[in-house]
């Protein structure tokens, strides 16, 4: 008993100096959860070494808290178990309520305490319907355990673990539990904080006659009062509604203005905040105007014109001050460059390549002005292409058939058809004097494209078919690409299949 009346006293002389602490905490917590009890043996009545472990338990506590760290519990916890007996089970259960300090510490999430509870436990047993014993005695729960913080209104305790001491029939018994479940926060809370306002000014510089835009943000008023706003400026004409106003600051002279609000709840008149933001007029500056250019397009072959777009205004420009702008004065390093208002026209005909810088001046009605450039690059336009020879292949004497070291060859040129799609080609068909066969030369051509358009899957209609007047015994192929043309002399178009060459005469 003496060592539970001094732990008592600590809590207590621990606790007086936060009793004068008057920070914010929640005003009550109730705890309610689950209750582990480990038992004395004497309690129990069972033999020495048995199981002595009460799983099946709750405890709930009511906890007022005057100060921060300083509060009063009130616990109430309950246990029950059934123990095996020859004569049949025992039904058995422990009822205690307890009173007493808890030092609790608020740290932040995490809350350790510690308390000291003294009070009564009442033990009943029964079997088989018949009363046991049922008496009630003295008993204290010493220790403490530690709760996380959820949020302003939930905790949880992850642990909370008692010294039970607990006397009945004259005789100490040494018991423990541990419980743990949630904590529901009551009241408490930090003191509100008094409303306050915050004004800005946007923009803060302006000339004379530019608009000022003023917002005043509210802070700490209660969210379901309807709130009042006024508004005063020391120069100007200011008009607000609600929470934003305008100042027209037409006339004013050059110099810091200031626009002031003031925040009022319609149902709590003392809940008042005022605030300000300054503004500045501004000198209007005398800046020449501001000019650039740009050429579309931007290079072009000898010959080829290009348009010349120039932007002029200047940076004073206002509604109350119109500054007004015109381009003149056009100049080109070369060619002939000619326009109006703020578009010209460069001409590059005869221009040798390289670049061209063209000019323009652009002036304001207050004689201020400014020269802007661009630059064109002419380029000397590139020789036209030109139709080539890409390969060629040989035919037997007399024979018009395309063989496999020819199909080889058309191999690598259907290829190269594939790859250039936007090219064509033309087969050229030869045959010498001495050949037997008549049309032998457009034979031969028309065999090769039959090859490439059947058998390589090459459009029939990229590929055209000439017999040429030169002797020969073979068909050129030639790769005309994009804009280039055909125009090898000495040859002729084969429009239509010619008739097959004469059979070859057996020698003598």
């Amino acid at each position: 008993m003496r060592n539970l009346l001094m732990f008592t006293a600590s809590l207590l002389m621990l606790a007086l100096p936060a009793m004068a602490q008057n920070q914010s905490a929640p005003k009550a917590e109730i705890f309610a959860g689950y209750s582990y009890l480990k038992i004395d043996e004497s309690l129990s009545g069972a033999a020495a070494g048995a199981d002595t472990s009460v799983p099946a338990g709750f405890n709930v506590d009511l906890a007022f808290n005057p100060t921060r760290l300083f509060g009063f519990v009130i616990d109430f916890q309950g246990h029950f178990k059934d123990f095996d007996d020859p004569g049949g089970t025992i039904d058995a259960r422990t009822i205690s309520l307890h009173f007493g300090p808890r030092l609790k510490l608020r740290s932040g999430r995490a809350e350790p305490f510690v308390h000291g509870l003294f009070g009564f436990t009442n033990l009943h047993a029964e079997q088989g319907g018949v009363e046991l014993a049922s008496e009630s005695a003295f008993s204290a729960k010493l220790g403490g355990g530690l709760d996380v913080v959820v949020s302003d209104h939930l905790a949880l305790r992850l642990g909370e673990f008692n010294y039970y001491l607990t006397r009945f029939a004259d005789t100490r018994q040494n018991n423990y539990t541990f419980s743990t479940g949630l904590v529901f926060r009551l009241g408490g809370g930090p003191p509100p904080t008094p409303p306050s306002a915050a004004c800005s000014a946007n923009p803060t510089a302006v000339f004379a006659g530019e608009p000022v835009q003023v917002t005043v943000a509210p802070r700490d008023f209660n969210p379901k009062h309807t709130l009042n706003y006024s508004w005063k400026a020391s120069g100007g004409k200011v008009q607000g509604e609600g929470a934003k106003a305008t100042v027209d600051t037409a006339g004013l002279n050059p110099g810091s203005y200031t626009v002031s609000s003031t925040v009022t709840s319609a149902k709590r008149a003392k809940d008042t905040a005022s605030c300000n933001a300054s503004f500045t007029v501004k000198e209007r500056p005398k800046n020449p105007p501001t000019i650039s250019c740009s050429a579309s397009p931007g290079t072009v072959q000898s010959g080829t014109p290009s348009t010349i777009t120039c932007q002029c205004s200047s940076p004073d420009n206002a509604a109350d001050y119109p500054v007004e702008t015109s381009i003149t004065n056009w100049t080109a390093s070369g060619g002939k460059v000619s326009g109006t208002g703020n578009t010209a026209t460069l001409d590059t005909a005869g221009a040798p390549a390289g670049p061209i810088t063209v000019t323009a001046t652009c002036t304001d009605n207050r004689g201020l002005t400014a020269d802007g450039t661009t630059t064109v690059n002419v380029e000397v336009p590139p020789p036209p292409p030109q139709a080539s020879q890409i390969n060629s292949i040989d035919f037997k004497r007399n024979s018009a058939r395309v063989d496999n070291t020819a199909k080889a060859i058309l191999d690598d040129v259907a290829l190269r058809l594939q790859r250039e799609a936007d090219a064509t080609a033309v087969v050229v068909g030869y045959a010498d004097p001495q050949e037997k066969g008549k049309n032998l030369a457009a034979q031969r051509a028309l065999n090769t494209t039959k090859y490439l358009v059947d058998e390589k899957g090459i459009d029939a209609s990229r590929i055209e078919s000439r017999s040429s007047s030169n002797a020969g015994m073979k068909a050129d192929i030639y790769l005309v690409p994009a804009g280039a043309t055909f125009d090898e002399p000495g040859t002729q178009v084969v429009t239509a299949p010619p008739s097959a060459p004469a059979k070859r005469s057996k020698p003598q």
